[in-house]
């Protein structure tokens, strides 16, 4: 390993190295700009104990891997938010395909655990492509285990079609639901009524853990974040009340969009309220000459996996796993 050295990131100088690891191993590209730009949206860390003596609080430490020559190889992050479980901390690591098998994930990982250690977090989690035996390995040896398994599905649009599928919106509004956008109804009420929902319905999501983000962070991460237009966010209303969302974020790079979230109220499922929204959903990225939609579903979510991959026909991608590192 003397050829190799491990230094925190420098920040924003380490940026444009980084983002091209990162690309190896994220579903959609990303750039120097935009991790630069997310990193400063977050305040400097603080963590904290609960009562429990249990990790709280949140932190990004990031720490690269330089040859001899100054060029970044490798990259790793631990991080926590807020609302995150307590105890936990979510990390990624990856090393470029050219430096693997010489000890540089090695000393990235232990740099990693030293600090998790340090700050007496209980346990480690990293999500891996289910394609990348290596690196699954890798993590096994280390003591971490499959806990989920994410599906990744992707909707080609120029030959999706719909046919008689569209009538799930027609249905719903014969009921009285009404299908709008952020757009048609701005404001904080609406903002404040879209949070609601998002709020009672997330922890509906299979593998959902933690609390949930107050109003100002849930709005910075999901409706004013870079990629996302109120026009690109489909509400479903009954009278005044929103039962139903759908939101969509585009990738500067690729022009895609990221199915981000389908939520609906429990006591308005089994209407086809989903997949009218979903439906409007690919209208919209359509008529956007956006190429592709991307989305995850959890293993255990076979409602959500039927709509996309039976119904509108998404094609099943390489997923990932959940891996999870109980700390003594």
């Amino acid at each position: 390993m003397s050829k190799y050295t491990i230094y925190p990131m420098r920040q924003p100088d380490d940026y444009a190295a980084v983002a091209p690891l990162l690309n190896l191993i994220w579903s959609e590209p990303t750039t120097a700009e935009r991790l630069q730009r997310d990193e400063e949206s977050i305040p400097p860390g603080k963590l904290h104990y609960n009562e429990d003596g249990e990790l709280m609080g949140w932190d990004r430490p990031k720490w690269v891997a330089a040859d001899e020559h100054g060029q970044v190889v490798g990259y790793a992050m631990a991080w926590r938010a807020p609302w995150t479980e307590p105890g936990a901390l979510s990390h990624t690591l990856v090393v470029h395909p050219k430096h693997r098998g010489v000890g540089v994930g090695a000393a990235l990982f232990d740099t990693l655990h030293q600090w998790a250690n340090e700050v007496r977090a209980s346990r480690l989690i990293d999500y891996m492509r289910e394609t990348d035996e290596r690196s699954l390995a890798f993590a096994e040896r280390r003591g971490y285990v499959k806990e989920r398994h994410t599906f990744e599905s992707v909707l080609d649009l120029a030959s999706f079609d719909g046919g008689s599928l569209h009538e799930a919106i027609n249905q719903a509004e014969q009921t009285g639901i009404r299908f709008i956008t952020l757009a048609d109804e701005p404001g904080d009420a609406s903002e404040n009524k879209l949070y609601e929902l998002y709020k009672i319905t997330h922890p509906d999501i299979p593998g959902y853990s933690g609390s949930f983000p107050w109003f100002e962070e849930w709005k910075k991460w999901t409706i004013t974040q870079s990629g996302v237009r109120p026009e690109w966010i489909h509400i479903a209303k009954d009278g005044d009340r929103y039962i139903g969302v759908v939101t969509l974020q585009q990738n500067e790079q690729t022009r895609a969009m990221y199915h981000e979230f389908t939520g609906v109220l429990s006591e308005y499922r089994g209407r086809r309220i989903a997949l009218a929204l979903k439906l409007l959903g690919i209208q919209t990225a359509t008529a956007c000459g956006v190429p592709y939609l991307r989305t995850h579903n959890d293993s255990m979510n076979a409602p959500m996996l039927r709509i996309n991959r039976d119904l509108l026909g998404f094609r099943a991608e390489a997923g990932s796993y959940k891996m999870v590192c109980e700390l003594k």
